[in-house]
């Protein structure tokens, strides 16, 4: 009885994608929690003198050309990744879902009207999105979180409308047809529940996705503004000092890439831990 408690989290610690994804993306949440409370100086903090500072004790990932600590402001940046991430992903996530659940229950008509909307939207990438919601209402936080939304409510439906086809013929919802019970009734109580490990994990990928969307948005100046900290910004401003300080874009670019990395592991990990069909595949 005791091996049968421990057996999940032993299994998921012996998953290296897991435990290798879990461990990068608790430290980005843990470095966005503690820049809350404190950094080693403020983000918004010029001090000329002291700009182009190399890495040192004083300023551990050097300064940028206003003399900011870059280290304050790559975990500042973390802030903005997260916001947009979390915000988009939910975005994408709730309607999508809907959709696709609406799309598997009704079929016909119901299910070819979702799927051909889901293909208009993927036409337009979160960057072609981004120019032109920034033409109409200007750049911003926004915008970002508007473009990166709606772009993943195609992914979410299409993942939930795939999912649910596949619990729809399932015995115990043909038993629950059966009985008389509601196609909501049914898609609530039984198909959601049935399908929520695989949006789960596809939401952890799209976190990854929209951490990446949002950096690329910031950099071509369509996201966040300054003075608020972002790493897309900052690899922007960097760019004019490459070879005279180029760890101004080493730190953002690790930020981003570590964090990316962890989160698209993370969500690999819990495919195979949520479905171990998929793990005895590869």
């Amino acid at each position: 009885m005791i091996a049968l408690a421990v057996s999940p989290t032993a299994r998921s610690l012996r998953h290296p994608s897991f435990a290798l994804g879990a461990v990068l993306t608790l430290a980005l949440l843990a470095a966005a929690a503690v820049s809350l409370a404190w950094t080693p100086y403020s983000p918004y903090a010029i001090a000329v003198r002291d700009k182009l500072a190399l890495p040192s004790a004083a300023h551990a990932f050097g300064t940028d050309s206003l003399g900011r600590d870059v280290a304050s402001l790559v975990m500042a940046g973390s802030h903005t990744s997260i916001l947009v991430g979390v915000v988009a992903v939910g975005v994408g996530l709730s309607a999508g879902t809907a959709l696709g659940l609406l799309a598997a229950a009704r079929r016909g008509w119901v299910e070819e009207l979702v799927m051909r909307a889901a293909d208009l939207v993927f036409a337009f990438p979160a960057v072609l999105s981004a120019i032109m919601l920034t033409a109409v209402v200007g750049p911003g936080i926004g915008t970002s979180i508007a473009a990166i939304g709606v772009f993943n409510v195609p992914i979410f439906a299409r993942v939930a409308r795939g999912s649910a086809r596949a619990v729809h013929a399932r015995e115990f919802v043909l038993a629950a047809r059966t009985a008389g019970r509601s196609e909501l009734a049914i898609t609530l109580e039984h198909v959601l529940p049935s399908i929520l490990p695989a949006l789960i994990a596809q939401a952890t990928i799209q976190f990854a996705n929209a951490i990446l969307w949002e950096a690329a948005l910031s950099y071509l100046g369509l996201g966040t503004q300054p003075p608020n900290p972002s790493w897309g910004r900052l690899l922007n401003d960097a760019q004019a000092q490459l070879f005279r300080a180029p760890w101004l874009a080493v730190f953002p670019g690790l930020a981003i890439v570590l964090s990316v990395l962890g989160l698209n592991l993370l969500g690999d990990g819990l495919r195979d831990l949520l479905d171990p069909r998929l793990a005895r595949r590869r």
